[in-house]
């Protein structure tokens, strides 16, 4: 059976309302507004652990951002930029690095709010360049040996489904500071991650935008003391069908793509930009890894997780399928990984072991390819998510003996974790993105290193955890909860909830 790639690009482009897709049809921009702009600034203090103790630090977060905006209307910050002046005492580990610049890597936590409800935007890979670390006495006119590195970037956008008087505040900040020696080269050790919190006691809204109906699009913003109105009493999911104003940019692309097919039958896929539909969201998810090895399973989470939604989106009208790539990091205290948790087993099938486990995420953000099939009508679904892991070992007691570990028992390298979904999109149902659901998968355990701060523990942990080329070894199941859109942060799922577990 042939096709004809011509006729099939003249379908209409195929859109499922499940996974991650459920996403971009709500979220993808409306038509702009002609809002007057505001440039918005908010200096608040936060508290970070550095290695010479805790720090209070002054953070300056900025943006432009509209006055006012309709229900539903994307808003999209710009000139952002968050400066972060580091006092002397917590430069202090970097002279002794024989660091010459400093620079960094910010991501700060927004909270969107109108009405009751919010939800947290991650504003990711703010980056502020390399900076001279100054002498001792020297520095910032403020504060003398002290430096300011502000770090700048574009950050997601945010739209409000409901009337009334949105705000933006800043909440948590993490850093990732990379310092390099006077020769470029990077010190030893490279770099710090550093997770602060606000200083309680102060008023960290970035900015207030009056939050219009569409059925009153003229309406003046609300006056100081005014009363708000009154937000949606009942949020909806996400609506099906995408906004006019991108179905016009996509029905430009999908005309220019037919016009293509005259001289190449084989370009039928088109790719979405990713400025018309990715955006964050946040969720948690909690579950059960089997350790046949040890006879038990370890809980795992509940997870908190920071997703990035459709980084990539390509449409193949000829083969009928849509592919979404998008991307997570776990969050744990400022750290990409999941909770510690503690776990008892049967070691070798009779000694009682009892072990704190910490599964760290290492190396890019974990990989969602989510595959959908647009040619029949329940449009079928399987997600894939890849991430790369460490494990470690802490707080082990063996027949209620303590075991002297050390501290750094881990896996010698890390391990790939491959959870798989499957679900449909009409009537929703099984796995999907969006919506959450149960995924299943297995991991192969390498070996251990770094066990045992007097003797070598090495081979005792990895004859008793590891399963290197035994694959069903090592059953994992999770439970992932719905996703709270950063777009949409008075919707029914904000703020993301814990989901029960499955065994």
């Amino acid at each position: 059976m042939t096709v004809d790639a011509r006729a099939a690009a003249r379908r209409p482009i195929h859109w499922a309302v499940g996974g991650a897709l459920v996403v971009a049809t709500a979220l993808v921009p409306r038509a702009e507004s002609a809002a007057a702009e505001q440039k918005s600034e908010v200096s608040l203090r936060y508290t970070c652990p550095f290695p010479s103790g805790p720090e209070e630090v002054d953070v300056a977060v900025s943006a432009v951002l509209p006055t006012s905006a309709r229900t539903g209307e994307e808003i999209r910050p710009t000139e952002v930029a968050v400066a972060v002046t580091l006092p002397p005492t917590a430069l202090a580990r970097f002279a002794g690095l024989d660091a010459a610049t400093l620079s960094a890597v910010a991501r700060l936590t927004v909270r969107n709010t109108v009405g009751d409800r919010s939800a947290d935007a991650s504003w990711q890979d703010l980056t502020a360049p390399p900076a001279d670390l100054p002498t001792p006495g020297e520095g910032d006119s403020q504060d003398p040996g002290g430096l300011t590195l502000t770090a700048t970037g574009d950050v997601p956008t945010v739209a409000f489904g409901s009337p009334g008087r949105a705000t933006l505040a800043p909440d948590a900040l993490a850093l990732a500071l990379t310092s390099l020696t006077e020769s470029g080269e990077p010190t030893t050790p490279p770099g710090l991650d550093v997770a602060c919190t606000p200083a309680p006691g102060q008023e960290p809204e970035l900015a207030a935008i009056a939050i219009r109906g569409d059925q009153d699009p003229t309406a003046p913003a609300p006056r100081p003391g005014e009363s708000d109105p009154a937000p949606d009493p009942t949020p909806t999911r996400p609506a099906e069908g995408l906004p006019p104003t991108a179905r016009e940019k996509i029905d430009a692309l999908t005309e220019k793509r037919r016009e293509a097919l005259e001289d190449d039958p084989g370009s039928c896929p088109i790719e979405i930009p990713p400025e018309w539909v990715m955006t964050t969201a946040e969720t948690y998810a909690a579950g059960y890894a089997n350790a046949a090895k040890l006879d038990g399973a370890a809980a795992l989470g509940p997870a908190f997780m920071k997703v990035v939604l459709n980084k990539r989106y390509i449409n193949d009208s000829c083969a009928s399928t849509v592919d979404v790539s998008s991307e997570v990091n776990f969050d744990y205290e400022g750290k990409r990984q999941l909770p510690p948790t503690k776990a008892t087993f049967l070691s070798y099938g009779f000694m009682p072991t009892t072990a704190t486990m910490t599964l760290e995420q290492v190396g890019p953000p974990a990989a969602i390819h989510t595959h959908t099939v647009t040619n029949t009508p329940t449009y079928p679904e399987e997600t894939t998510v890849t991430a790369q892991l460490v494990m470690r070992l802490s707080d082990v007691e063996v027949n209620g003996v303590p075991l002297d570990v050390g501290p750094d028992c881990r896996t010698e390298r890390p391990f790939e974790q491959v959870l798989k979904g499957y679900g449909q999109s009409y009537p929703p149902a099984g796995y999907l993105v969006a919506y959450g659901g149960t995924l299943t998968g297995y991991a192969h355990i390498p070996p251990f290193e770094g066990c045992g701060a007097t003797e070598d523990l090495d081979p005792i942990f990895t004859s008793a955890i590891s399963s290197p080329g035994k694959k069903a070894d090592n059953y994992t199941k999770m439970t992932q909860a719905p996703l709270c859109v950063a777009t949409n942060p008075e919707g029914p799922d904000c703020p993301p909830r814990v989901p029960d577990p499955e065994r």
